[in-house]
């Protein structure tokens, strides 16, 4: 372990009781699902806090992924010391699975209209403070656990050089006061990201005319829709070997608790599909400069709570930031079944926010009991579907083995019985 810092991993298994000092001094729930700006938002993110989740209607990412699949995939892991709010109840039948296997109560939960909540929520008296994983427009500003302003600049790509780590050099632009086409781009390859992109959108690598063009089409779009300011230009970091993501938490008095890190599984235009993790073996020590110097940031700004780092390893050994996420990350969940694993003798896991099984979800936890009793696979998220007729699961979740072989061995019988996935590859 590096002997300058002595940081420890959290010894729990939910997000609560990480939260747990942070919240006595007032009245705390978490709002579980992003913000949007699709026209079924009831509330769109369209004045001040943009986030670019799609540049047209038809891109937009969708009603069940950010009210339904991603928020029950963090109330299946947020325990009983924190109220979870949502505005789509989980499955009975999941919600029975979770209590069953995570074993927590779920009885802290807040079931809310879509078409009012933020309102609702905005003049609640049982609520004084709101943790959220971006800010909300419609939100007041003081019931923001996080004061909204100061959320939205750190989770902004332009921010990442104050951060005092190591990043690819690049320049931001402010579109207001630059025009595309006077924006000096460097020698393919680089990258082009907006400010506020969701789960990779947003995000394109320059490697040629084409991609540049299509990349251009996509921001003059979402200029065109107002829902843009600001994007940077970066330098492409070449010869990486390892992505990873790590995570911790920040307390209010600026100590760190670490909560792990993951080697990220991307499609090859760089969105995320979820990540791989070896409990035992994973040396965090590498890290701990860069979780010093952000942790220091996050708190000077008055930030409390998960915050996850991604990092470009390259076949040099140089490490490279290349994104700071001040929120529950997409793979916190795997992160935290560290203890409840590696007490079972499992070391390493996999989670995938992309399998899916023909069948009815009670079908489904009939079929894969006997893994789901060993818990060879954990289910953090999943919601029927229809198509031609037939219907299928989607499914968020994690297959475990004592072994990298082994587990996939396991995710190989899995296949058998139907479980479905996109190929993946690891970088």
């Amino acid at each position: 372990m590096n002997s300058k810092y002595n940081f420890q991993y959290f010894q729990g298994s939910s997000l609560s009781d990480l939260f747990a000092q942070d919240i006595t001094d007032a009245s705390y729930g978490f709002i579980l699902n992003y913000p949007a700006t699709a026209s079924w938002a009831a509330y769109p993110n369209v004045e001040k806090y943009f986030i670019q989740d799609g540049s047209s209607e038809a891109t937009k990412t969708s009603f069940d992924k950010i009210c339904q699949k991603e928020p029950w995939k963090i109330l299946a892991v947020l325990g009983d010391r924190i109220l979870g709010i949502a505005i789509n109840p989980p499955p009975k039948s999941l919600l029975a699975y979770w209590q069953e296997h995570f074993g927590f109560s779920y009885s802290n939960r807040l079931m809310m209209d879509r078409l009012t909540y933020l309102d609702d929520l905005s003049h609640s008296e049982r609520f004084d403070k709101l943790i959220t994983l971006f800010p909300f427009d419609r939100l007041k500003k003081e019931k923001h656990a996080i004061d909204s302003d100061t959320h939205y600049r750190l989770l902004s790509k332009v921010t990442l050089a104050e951060l005092g780590v190591q990043c690819p050099k690049y320049e931001s632009y402010n579109l207001h006061t630059y025009s595309l086409e006077d924006i000096e781009l460097p020698q393919f390859p680089y990258l082009i990201k907006t400010s506020h992109g969701l789960s990779g959108e947003g995000t394109y690598i320059i490697k040629s005319l084409s991609d540049l063009n299509y990349c251009l089409e996509e921001i003059n779009k979402y200029l065109d829709i107002k829902l843009l300011d600001k994007i940077i230009v970066s330098e492409f970091i070449k010869n990486q070997v390892q992505n990873y993501c790590v995570q911790f938490y920040v307390n209010k008095v600026g100590e760190i608790t670490l909560i792990g890190t993951t080697s990220q599984l991307v499609t090859p235009e760089g969105s995320y599909l979820g990540g791989l993790i070896d409990y035992r073996n994973t040396d965090m020590s590498k890290f701990f400069e860069m979780i010093a110097a952000i942790g220091q940031y996050a708190h000077k700004q008055g930030y409390f709570g998960v915050i996850g780092f991604d990092v470009l390893e390259d076949q040099d050994g140089q490490f490279y930031v290349i994104d700071a996420n001040f929120r529950v990350n997409g793979s916190t969940p795997l992160c935290l079944q560290r203890h409840t694993l590696l007490g079972l003798g499992k070391e390493v896991a996999k989670y995938s926010s992309d399998y899916r099984m023909e069948g009815t979800l009670d079908s489904i936890l009939v079929t894969l009991k006997p893994e789901l009793d060993r818990k060879d696979l954990i289910v953090l998220s999943a919601l029927e579907k229809v198509k031609y007729g037939k219907i299928y699961t989607e499914i968020y979740a994690i297959v475990t083995g004592e072994n990298i072989q082994e587990m996939q061995h396991i995710e190989q019988k899995l296949q058998y019985k139907g479980l479905q996935w996109l190929e993946i590859s690891l970088r």
